[in-house]
């Protein structure tokens, strides 16, 4: 198997706070430095949330357009994914970065359980979002917590409303939500080959369940997703010390599968992403 994986690395999220792990880059000049470590470690591609002074998660466009143009400086050609995620903001705010014009962005194309509440997805405010995205010439990247959302994915890609190459990640082990189940994932693979055999996947597994949803998916022929967003440990009496170190935990992972690591020229070329101003 010789297809390029792509490393996708989640640097901070909206929960994870410094009392967890002192490594969680909180403010932007220190999810700057992370993401640089993390693309030198193998990462192509960056999904960064954005935070308040005490931790808080954020949807302030102007915190994401710092980080934006700090990641452009410092990590040249990297793919740059801002999230739309439902615990930064409400309604229409949630998509107040994407006029910032990303290469991508986290769409969620249908509501679930999470731990503790519902994660609202109405149909009204996912259409919203793929239609700012559609204007501003953004890749969405569908992140699926059901079936469901793989299906309605396909949909409306096929239907116009998700504009580029269809990208779909499966998120795995949510509390009420999908578990890791190596059944399910082996469908949702086939499902995607069957259905949308032009689209490319990844997955992403959160806390312990992330090194396992590395494995399924490198050894599978997908890309993946790790950072200190959806896992702050290597092992259950250790800390990560960085996004860096899971990234090359991922990174030995594709060695091991005799996968070479994307590089952002590869990942771009894969995913349909152009360099923004290339010629």
């Amino acid at each position: 198997m010789t297809t390029p994986c792509i490393i996708c690395c989640a640097i901070t999220g909206s929960l994870p706070r410094k009392e967890d792990n002192p490594a969680v880059p909180i403010t932007i000049e220190e999810q700057i430095e992370s993401t640089h470590e993390a693309f030198e470690a193998g990462a192509s591609m960056v999904h960064a949330h954005v935070r308040n002074d005490d931790q808080t998660p954020s949807s302030d466009p102007e915190k994401f357009a710092r980080l934006k143009e700090g990641v452009e400086k410092h990590c040249p050609g990297m793919i740059i994914q801002l999230s739309t995620g439902g615990r930064s903001g409400a309604g229409t705010a949630r998509g107040g970065m994407l006029p910032l014009a990303p290469d991508m962005a986290s769409l969620s194309v249908g509501s679930n359980n999470f731990p503790t509440r519902v994660y609202e997805n109405p149909p009204d405010l996912v259409d919203w979002l793929a239609s700012e995205m559609r204007t501003h010439l953004v890749t969405p990247e569908v992140e699926a917590f059901d079936l469901s959302h793989i299906l309605n994915a396909i949909r409306m890609h096929e239907a116009g409303i998700l504009p580029g190459k269809l990208y779909v990640q499966f998120v795995m082990g949510v509390k009420n939500a999908m578990p890791a189940d190596k059944a399910v994932f082996d469908f949702y693979v086939q499902t995607m080959k069957d259905r949308a055999p032009d689209a490319q996947w990844c997955a992403a597994g959160i806390g312990p369940n992330q090194l396992v949803l590395n494995e399924w998916s490198i050894a599978a022929g997908g890309h993946t997703r790790t950072g200190l967003e959806d896992n702050i440990r290597l092992d259950r009496n250790t800390l990560a010390p960085s996004n860096a170190a899971l990234v090359t935990r991922a990174a030995a992972l594709c060695e091991k599968y005799e996968r070479p690591v994307a590089t952002w020229q590869q990942a771009r070329d894969i995913l349909g992403v152009p360099l923004r101003g290339a010629a």
